[in-house]
């Protein structure tokens, strides 16, 4: 891509360079070094790029990173810095933000070191003081985080994922343990198993252990009504959003904000203010959505065993037919797992495809149901629209639809292309008769 500044650019593509641009040198470009050169670029490090674009040194840099709860995370401390005056930016999953304003589409959810600089020259151009974004286990491996400073780290969980490219579990435990290798100020989830980490300026949440953010008690009928223990005092919190791993994101995104503005909040007497927040916060869109109610049909972005057990878990008091599939050229291993989670909440399990890619949705769906006690409540149907029609004709009085895996994606990839698909509408449409 490029970025203009005066009569010149910046560009971090070697085939867009010509004489005396400037190409900004990184650890995934540094191959293409000797091109750029032979274009007549100048080379330059992402430092040098953040001042010739302006960013403002000040402007605090958030970073959340595990397997799940990343995006609700983000969403869910972004509203709560601005809904406390801040002006804020976001990153991730979902596209760009502005104090909720979309700048960019998605795409990658860490992306490439210059796309980042472009966001921050906004939120500096915007006057935000903080600038949150989700970083990928790819983005530390790749270090698309070159140069960035983190005044804030945040890490959530680990679970079986991305094993096509980190190839086991405990490589890809290392890659994420790797961001919290320094002192910078850190938030990490102690319930998980896998993690490691720096202790020095290192603050925990948890669910069940003496974490320095924890519950007293909590309430998840109906959304999540909890009493939290933090450092700053105890707060206590209702909020809309389903089950416990939801807790946890708002345990991971309440510390986060705390850590960053609890002295202020403390000091203004304002910490129960965040409790109106938290209530005021409906989610994010594709995570445990309903789509509608009569029937009850839910989408969700889970595509990992352990992802889909918290989001069917948090649904366990109805009676489930779930929907879903797993991505092609992706880690094949969880594929039964995923099988075997399904059928162990659901009346009705529907094997679909989701995003195929260059792989044969038959061949990814015989794998799923490898996993799984093939009997007459184990339907598969290559067809996502068919399999979600046949979701919706399965359903009994008083039982939720789950579909999980694309949430709010609006696509569908099959062979390398990119087909327009939304499993929102696809069950508006079905419902409406169309």
């Amino acid at each position: 891509m490029k970025i203009y500044i005066k009569d010149n650019f910046i560009s971090d593509n070697s085939q867009e360079c010509e004489n005396g641009c400037l190409f900004l040198l990184c650890d995934t470009n540094a191959k293409f070094k000797d091109d750029a050169l032979a274009h007549g670029a100048k080379l330059i490090s992402v430092s040098q790029a953040m001042e010739l674009l302006g960013i403002d040194k000040n402007i605090k840099l958030i970073g959340i990173t595990g397997t799940n709860g990343k995006t609700t995370t983000a969403a869910l401390m972004a509203h709560m810095l601005n809904s406390l005056g801040h002006k804020c930016a976001l990153c991730g999953t979902r596209g760009a933000f502005i104090n909720g304003e979309r700048i960019d589409e998605k795409s990658l959810t860490t992306t490439f070191i210059l796309k980042t600089l472009s966001y921050l020259q906004i939120a500096t151009q915007k006057a935000c003081k903080y600038f949150v974004m989700e970083v990928s286990s790819h983005a530390i491996a790749q270090n698309r985080i070159e140069g960035l400073k983190f005044d804030l780290k945040v890490f959530t969980n680990i679970s079986q994922d991305h094993l096509d490219y980190h190839k086991t579990l405990e490589e890809y435990a290392k890659v994420k343990s790797s961001f919290f290798s320094d002192d910078s100020l850190k938030l990490i989830n102690i319930d998980d198993k896998f993690i490691k980490f720096n202790a020095k300026n290192a603050y925990t949440y948890s669910l069940v252990k003496a974490g320095n953010f924890s519950p007293i008690a909590y309430g998840l009928k109906g959304g999540i009504d909890a009493i939290l223990r933090t450092p700053f005092g105890e707060i206590n919190i209702t909020s809309p959003l389903q089950g416990e791993f939801n807790l946890a994101n708002i345990l991971a995104a309440l510390g986060g904000v705390l850590l960053l503005e609890g002295k202020n909040l403390q000091e203004g007497k304002n910490l129960q203010k965040l409790s109106e927040i938290l209530e005021n916060f409906e989610g994010v869109e594709g995570r445990v959505e309903v789509v509608c109610n009569d029937p009850l049909v839910i989408v969700d972005f889970a595509h990992t065993p352990d992802g889909m057990a918290k989001v069917l878990n948090a649904l366990r008091h109805q009676d489930l037919v779930v929907v879903f599939g797993a991505g092609g050229d992706r880690d094949k291993g969880k594929r039964p797992l995923m099988g075997q989670c399904a059928q162990r909440y659901a009346r009705v399990c529907i094997v679909t495809s989701d995003n195929p890619r260059s792989e044969e949705p038959e061949t990814i769906i015989s794998e799923i149901c490898a996993g799984m006690k093939m009997d007459e409540n184990v339907i598969t149907e290559a067809n996502r629209r068919e399999a979600i029609k046949l979701g919706l004709e399965n359903l009994r009085s008083g039982e939720a639809l789950v579909i999980l895996g694309k949430g709010d994606e609006d696509y569908q990839e099959i062979k390398g292309v990119k087909h327009h698909f939304s499993d929102k509408e696809v069950v508006r449409e079905i419902l409406s008769g169309k």
